[in-house]
């Protein structure tokens, strides 16, 4: 856990100010600094405070909430059962499931009879996030393209028959869940409606933990990168732990590795990096890899876990085109990373750290986007200074350059060059000061309004003696949302502002600031991933909704005028299942999403669910899905 040393010694002075400078909230800021006021006495949080503003306040500021939403779908309705729901008046169409084949030779898929290389050609398990890139390049259809899909990670327990815990699988089953690993790449197109995947497409194509890759940057060849596999620090294998990621405006994926400690065997204390071993790992020996192959064995290969940690840049457009590392977006557990090309046509990319205390970072490129050169683009995120994030209660972010020399990122602190700080990134973070957040999952731009919107999904270990402005309740089960942006539209400033987009929750049970008007059915619990519609509508998809008794699944609302915060229920997972992912075509008229682990903490044999075959010899399979309005239309509408 990052130090929290540098939080206000009084929360309710922090709390109060915050509340002074928001236009927004208003209802329930007596109670909440009541509920906080005496933090010399016990440190109570915000515990069931109202932070929304009332109807009245709205009507006396001439706005009506909710009228002339451009987000005028029936709201769908709460619940936990089997099986997937979406809005009435919308379509969901299974697309793509774990194993399904994705070439024409591809065996189909026999649970039964599973075996690394039929899995190979198959489509992985634990689909995560999703992009759709159209077809040719530099098109802007939404009926042909390509999905890239990420496979986070696998469980045994669901995926074989007898439920092997992750730890005793056999060298077969190791095997096969190594190949389930990675990404696919698959060509898609909608005929008559429905969508369909082209197994003769010659883009169609597996990365693997297996898969020849590049390391680049900042941090290639460092000898710190060398290993078993990688006697260079260059040239490795492979990627996985692949949670959410980015779509460039030039056509390539950006894939994040985040839970890759999991992955491992071995005394990290006694390892030659076992400072930033322990820095960055929360759990080791989760898998049994390491029992069959000597590179996941710290003790036999003991830098390989530097080789993991990065964001991954994918081109799909070229089959055989090697995966890049890129190092100079530092090492840590990468939720995501989306890119945005600022006024000057520098590129900026946005990157949170989903851990508890973790930070929020943001890189900027030393080279300039070139519209009319997609070549020249691709190796833009090699060279560029990467800023982490302090949040002050006054409402200023101010982005800390993590830059070898400069402040305390020097030899005296174990720094010989940038390679060291981007590698330790995470060290690097604590000392010059940055913001210990709540789980920094998703951070997106707004391509309307220009904003930074981050999901912060919960953090239970925050207790009250560590809040701030920007994470101002203890035990948080919930989440929040955080948005931040720079006077006049420069991301290449080291000074933002910054608010609280909500706080969630069931309102009654914990402290929440939505819009005054949410239904029953808005709250939700848990911000994970996010996309943005054309007209800059958040959509927001959720992870953990189910501690809270209700299905995750998929909220969307405006984020500017009067019905900003008034998020609304559109669809949700199966039993066991969390929801990633979210996507949409150029035209709005087409959602993606992952439906993730459904069934979840069940087993192969006796699962709470089988979607989607509901077939009594096939397990639940994860699933991409896509959304479309019945009779057409922009989705939401």
């Amino acid at each position: 856990m990052a130090d929290s040393s540098n939080k206000s010694p009084c929360f309710e002075k922090v709390l109060e100010s915050y509340l002074n400078r928001r236009a927004f909230i208003r209802s329930g800021a007596a109670a909440a600094v009541a509920a906080v006021s005496g933090c010399a006495k016990d440190g109570a949080a915000l515990e069931g405070a109202s932070l929304t503003k009332t109807k009245a306040e709205a009507k006396k500021s001439g706005t009506t909430p909710g009228v002339g939403s451009s987000l005028s779908f029936n709201e769908l309705a709460h619940g936990l059962d089997k099986n997937f729901a979406v809005a009435e008046g919308y379509d969901h169409q299974v697309l793509i499931s774990w194993g399904d084949a994705l070439f024409a030779d591809a065996p189909e898929f026999d649970a039964q009879r599973q075996s690394e290389a039929s899995q190979l050609q198959q489509f992985g398990y634990n689909n995560d996030f999703i992009a759709f890139v159209p077809l040719p390049y530099g098109s802007k259809r939404s009926d042909r393209g390509l999905l890239v899909v990420n496979h986070e990670y696998t469980s045994p327990s669901m995926m074989f028959p007898g439920s092997p815990s992750a730890a005793d699988v056999s060298l077969e089953q190791a095997q096969i869940e190594i190949a389930a690993h990675g990404l696919s790449i698959i060509e898609i197109k909608k005929q008559a409606g429905q969508w369909h995947v082209d197994k003769t497409s010659s883009y169609n194509r597996r990365i693997t933990p297996q898969t020849p890759m590049i390391i680049s940057g900042a941090a290639s060849a460092s000898s710190r990168l060398q290993t078993l596999i990688s006697k260079d620090g260059i040239h490795t294998l492979g990627t996985y732990g692949n949670c959410a990621g980015g779509l460039t405006p030039w056509g390539t994926i950006l894939t994040a590795e985040e839970n890759v400690d999991a992955y491992f065997h071995g005394d990290i204390k006694h390892q030659p990096e076992a400072e930033n071993y322990q820095r960055f790992v929360s759990r080791t020996g989760v898998k049994a890899w390491a029992n069959y192959f000597p590179r996941w064995n710290l003790d036999k290969n003991p830098n390989e876990l530097l080789h993991v940690g990065w964001v991954v840049e994918i081109d799909p457009y070229d089959p055989g085109s090697k995966p890049k590392k890129r190092t100079s977006l530092g090492r840590f557990k990468h939720e995501g990373c989306n890119v945005y090309i600022n006024a000057d046509k520098h590129v900026v990319a946005y990157s949170g750290d989903d851990q508890a205390f973790e930070y929020i970072y943001k890189f900027v490129s030393k080279n300039k986007y070139d519209e009319h050169n997609r070549q020249a683009n691709l190796d833009l995120l090699d060279e560029g200074s990467l800023y982490v994030a302090r949040f002050d209660a006054s409402g200023k972010l101010h982005w800390l350059p993590l830059t070898y020399g400069q402040g305390p990122l020097t030899e005296k602190n174990g720094f010989s060059s940038q390679a060291d700080v981007l590698i330790d990134a995470r060290k690097a973070g604590d000392l010059v000061g940055a913001t210990p957040m709540d789980r920094p999952e998703d951070v997106d731009v707004n391509p309307v309004n220009g904003r930074v919107y981050a999901m912060l999904t919960n953090n239970s270990r925050r207790k009250h003696d560590q809040l701030d402005a920007a994470n101002p309740r203890a035990h948080n089960a919930n989440g929040q949302i955080i948005e931040f942006w720079p006077e006049g539209g420069d991301h290449t400033k080291t000074e933002f502002n910054w608010d609280l987009m909500l706080l969630a929750g069931k309102p009654g049970e914990v402290a929440t600031s939505y819009h005054a008007d949410i239904s029953e059915n808005g709250w939700l619990s848990c911000p994970d991933n996010c996309a943005f519609d054309q007209l800059g509508n958040l959509w927001i998809a959720t992870d953990g909704a189910e501690k809270s008794g209700i299905a995750d699944g998929v909220w969307a609302t405006e984020v500017n005028g009067p019905n900003r915060a008034l998020t609304k229920r559109f669809l949700r997972t199966p039993i066991g299942a969390e929801l990633c992912g979210p996507f949409f075509t150029p035209d709005d008229e087409n959602f993606f999403v992952s439906v993730q682990h459904p069934g979840g903490g069940s087993s192969f044999d006796k699962p709470t669910t089988r979607w989607p075959d509901f077939d009594s010899a096939v397990p639940p399979r994860p699933s991409v899905l896509v959304i479309t309005k019945q009779g057409g239309g922009r989705v939401g509408s």
